[in-house]
């Protein structure tokens, strides 16, 4: 019996190189209908991929050719930087249209990021009732539930039965695309309950949804912060949740794929400004992108300025040691690389609730213990590698007890300066990293070269 034919392998998913070459070189030849014909066939978020990695020009000529396409789909899947861009050439009109034709909280997610007076521009092109609904979820705070969550959803009372509720949804035009439960409310549109769909699904017509639903859901005020949001999703699991307003009326509902952009957004964020930089760096101008950084790069100016004083304090010192200067730039980095470990780990700690007013003394004391044992090994080590290198186990023991000294500084100021911002309501991200490389610069050259005056002169 012959072998029979291997099936065809599936392409794989994302943008390849190759395709985007293919898309450039049709471009530059002019095929229009080529790169339509190479584009159209993506998914909105590779689109959205291909719109980032071509030059200015080229992106313009791409955004003409799928106009219809990237204004009503891959808008929401734009960073910010380029989005402003590519709003900016498709002008209000069409602006206007691929709003009208998202849900709200993707039409809410592509206007909160423009400016006030473009903003108004757009919503005076809105047809009314979406005009009047975006400007509902832009009424509250930003990164809030409330702008987070889309306005259709499933709502039917307990006294129906499963066959009355199957029959609603079919015949029902204005459900929403996607949904994974269904919510049960009072007469005053309190939520009592919900129902999965799986459960609806399996469970014979006569029987009444308040029989199958489950009791006290986990909801989530409309005030609440995004970050907020993401923390009860993670920790009970939830793939879609109601949104309830101050009477504890359902108003909306939030759905798992739109928590997973803020979980993406927030750690991303704190990375990002952990390094004093922004997401949409990469997409900025070389003026855009200086202005932004000289001012994370100018505090760090003058956290090394106060280092060089505390070095200019001993200039007689190094002097008369050269040695002291050498091995200066040792005790320094280690103390940073530990103090920066601790930070990172802290801040994302901070981030997932991991680190409470519970736990916070025994997580102290362990970050204390590791990095006194640290300490005492490379102590041991750079004291062994400066007595050899120099000749003097005077100048080893300096360097050792130097070390100990801001290791254990370094894991204290890394969990505590993060502890002080976060109790003070400020981002521990924005500038921990900062005040930690200080402390352990400031504190390591000081105990180095004290210990070495002290002890060696």
């Amino acid at each position: 019996m012959a072998d029979e034919p291997e099936a065809p392998l599936e392409e794989p998913l994302g943008l390849s190189p190759e395709h985007v070459q293919s898309v450039i070189q049709a471009i530059d030849e002019n095929d229009l209908d080529g790169v339509r014909a190479l584009v159209e066939p993506l998914h909105s978020a590779d689109v959205a991929d291909l719109v980032e990695q071509l030059e200015p020009d080229e992106r313009r000529i791409l955004v003409d050719v799928i106009r219809g396409l990237v204004a009503s789909e891959v808008l929401p899947y734009l960073g910010e930087a380029l989005r402003d861009d590519v709003v900016e050439h498709l002008g209000t009109k069409d602006v206007a249209a691929a709003l009208a034709e998202l849900d709200v909280d993707d039409a809410i997610d592509v206007l909160e990021d423009l400016d006030e007076e473009d903003q108004q521009e757009v919503l005076r092109a809105l047809p009314a009732f979406e005009r009047l609904q975006i400007e509902a979820g832009l009424a509250f705070p930003e990164d809030s539930a409330g702008r987070l969550m889309q306005r259709d959803f499933v709502a039917i009372p307990a006294y129906w039965t499963v066959g009355q509720t199957i029959d609603y949804m079919r015949q029902t035009d204005d459900l929403p695309d996607e949904f994974y439960e269904i919510f049960v409310v009072d007469p005053s549109h309190r939520p009592m309950g919900t129902v999965p769909l799986y459960r609806a699904m399996r469970t014979k017509r006569p029987v009444l949804i308040g029989d199958i639903m489950e009791s006290e859901p986990i909801l989530i005020p409309a005030e609440m912060d995004q970050e907020e949001v993401a923390y009860h999703f993670q920790q009970y699991d939830l793939t879609s949740a109601g949104v309830v307003d101050e009477s504890n009326r359902l108003i909306g509902a939030i759905m798992v794929d739109d928590v997973v952009d803020v979980i993406h957004e927030e750690a991303e964020e704190d990375l990002m400004r952990l390094a004093g930089v922004g997401e949409s760096d990469i997409f900025w101008t070389v003026a855009e992108t200086t202005k932004r950084r000289f001012l994370w790069l100018l505090v760090n100016l003058g956290t090394a300025v106060l280092a060089s004083i505390v070095i200019s304090l001993f200039g007689a010192t190094i002097e008369q040691v050269v040695a002291l200067a050498i091995l200066m730039p040792i005790v320094a980095s280690m103390g940073g690389n530990a103090g920066t470990q601790t930070m990172t780990v802290t801040v994302r700690a901070l981030a997932t609730r991991d680190l409470t007013v519970t736990n916070t003394f025994r997580i102290v004391s362990k970050e204390l213990v590791v990095g006194f044992v640290n300490g005492l090994l490379f102590a041991a080590l750079v004291a062994a590698i400066a007595a050899v290198w120099f000749g003097g186990i005077a100048l080893g023991g300096v360097i050792a007890i130097a070390m100990i000294i801001n290791m254990i500084v370094a894991a204290l100021a890394g969990i505590l300066i993060p502890l002080g911002f976060d109790r003070f309501g400020v981002d521990p991200a924005v500038a921990a990293t900062v005040f930690v490389t200080t402390v352990t610069d400031v504190v390591g050259f000081f105990a180095f070269l004290g210990l070495g005056a002290w002890l060696l002169l």
